[in-house]
This record gives structure tokens, sequence and C-alpha cells, in this order.
């Protein structure tokens, strides 16, 4: 398989130059904040962190529309929905928002920051175990049959093969963690919220795990536990990845969009589409969603039910 390594910022040949060094550097605190909190979780899970056989390579995977059909966020939005948190009309706006993606060929940072600032205002002041007690009751429901057999098979290869396999994602790391744990993985790295006495600030510790904080992440996740990043294997379907595909040895292009699918025709990365026409348009609506249409359709879900209880 080839291979290729490079830097987080090897994604600025790609249309994705971080404009400021307070922006850079907000990603490098999310990084390492995603990994120490992915580490304690992974413990906590298992008392201990299993040391596996193979010490110095690890899989790491994307989740939206890599590892799961559609966006992981979106569907945690429809559990919420489904619980009277809002109205699922209320989707319809984060949706068009990621259609403005899709016909772009990438995310608008605008809308991200704008998503975040939702999201933020959706868990301030809300606990830590209300959103995971929600969380792992909606993958169980909306979740658990969306998960693509064929990318899961190829965590098992890993795992199969003595390796640590971590999920790499902008959703909640509690979100996160509950869906490695359940796909039987080492554990996830996600969006850090910060948290006091078990209650959310509506702050972010860093910024949301998203394009170049995951490269960051799984640099800092590599430091700590050792790995070898030359001997690692990162899966994910978009171009805004493409920091996290390239600082590992091995890059695998999953169910990619247009222009991940160019950028690895380019550098011979291989390729796995698990999709077929029909359950594309099946997938369709929900599937458009991305980190941040996502976040924000969460976010006014909250906000709504706010609205409703006052």
């Amino acid at each position: 398989m080839p291979t290729r390594q490079g830097s987080a910022d090897d994604a600025d040949h790609n249309g994705m130059r971080t404009s400021s060094t307070d922006q850079i550097d907000s990603a490098k605190v999310a990084g390492r904040a995603s990994a120490e909190a992915a580490v304690a979780a992974a413990s906590v899970q298992d008392g201990t962190l299993t040391t596996p056989p193979d010490l110095t390579a690890a899989a790491f995977f994307d989740v939206d529309n890599t590892m799961m059909m559609g966006a992981s966020l979106f569907h945690f939005a429809r559990g919420l929905a489904a619980r009277k948190f809002f109205n699922p009309g209320d989707l319809a706006g984060f949706a068009w928002q990621q259609l403005k993606f899709r016909i772009g060929g990438r995310e608008n940072p605008q809308d991200i920051q704008a998503s975040r600032e939702q999201a933020l205002s959706f868990v301030a002041g809300r606990s830590v175990e209300e959103l995971v007690n929600l969380s792992e009751e909606i993958y169980d429901e909306l979740m658990a049959d969306r998960i693509w057999a064929g990318t899961r098979a190829l965590a098992q290869m890993h795992l199969d093969a003595g390796q640590r396999v971590w999920l790499v994602t902008a959703t909640p790391v509690e979100l996160a963690s509950i869906i490695a744990r359940r796909l039987g993985l080492t554990g996830a790295l996600g969006t850090v919220s910060e948290s006091e006495d078990g209650i959310y600030t509506g702050r972010l510790v860093g910024e949301m795990l998203h394009g170049r904080a995951k490269a960051h992440a799984v640099r800092a996740i590599a430091a700590s536990e050792g790995l070898d990043l030359r001997r690692c294997t990162a899966y994910s379907d978009s171009a805004n990845d493409i920091p996290m595909l390239s600082v590992v040895g091995t890059a695998v292009a999953v169910n990619p969009d247009q222009r991940l699918r160019e950028i690895a025709r380019a550098r011979s990365w291989e390729v796995r589409d698990f999709r077929t026409g029909r359950k594309a348009v099946r997938i369709g609506f929900n599937s458009m969603l991305g980190a941040g249409a996502a976040a924000g359709a969460v976010a006014a879900g909250m906000a709504y039910r706010r609205r409703d209880r006052s």
C-alpha cells in the first residue's frame, strides 16, 4: 500500500490555510485536550489502558460518513427531537447550510464558528452525566444500525493485528467515546467541552476537533502512547481531514468526497468505497450534515427546549 507522511500544515497547499497564529494555537490546544481526554476515558472504561501486542502502530478513523452513515451529531439531534427537545423541522436550516458545503466543496469557516457558538450555548449549565446518558440511549436507538460494515471490518483488522484503534471526530468526546466503546475500539478523540464539578461551562478547550485540530490530536496521542506515526493508518471520507491523513504513514480514503478522491488519486492513497447508488440516495439528507451544520442542529434543539420550558 503506498504511503506518505506529512504534517498538519500539509493542508495549506489544498486550500485550508489557517488565517492566524491564534487559530493554530487553538487547534493545538484542542488536539492535546482531546488526546488527554481519550486516554483518560479509555483507562476508565477498562480500569487501565491495555497494552497491545503492537506497541507502535495504531489506526485512526473519522466517524461521520466513514465509520457511520451520516453525521453522528445529526442522529443525536434526531434523538433529542424524539424526546421533544425541539421540532424536527428546525433541522432544515442546518441541512441547507451543509448543502452549501456540498455544492461549494468545503465547509465555510464562518458557518462552523457560528455553529460552535450555538453548540456551546446548548451545553452551558447542563451536566456531563445528562449528555452521557442521552448519548448512550440515542446511540442504541439511532446509530448502532448505521455503522458501515466494511469500515468496521477494517477497524477489526487492525485490532486483530494487535493495534489500538481510535475514532477521531468533531463530535463531543463523550458521545465519541460511547461510539468507540459500543464498537469495541480502544477509544475516541473528540471535541472537549470545559466542565466544572460535572457541569459544562459553555467553553471549549481549544476549538472543535475539526480539520487541523484532528492532526494535532493524532500527533498528541502518538507522543503520549509512544506510537510511530509512520506505522499508523488513518481513514476518512472528507478532504477536510487531509491534515490528519497527512501525518500518518498510510492514508485511506473511505467513501470519499470528490475532492478527497482526486487527492487520493494524485497521492496514490488507497480508496475504499462501501456505498452503492441506491444506498447513497437513501442516506440523502441526513448524510449531508457535516461538523458545523450538525453542531448547529443540536444547539437549536436545546435552545428550543429552553424556550419551551420558560
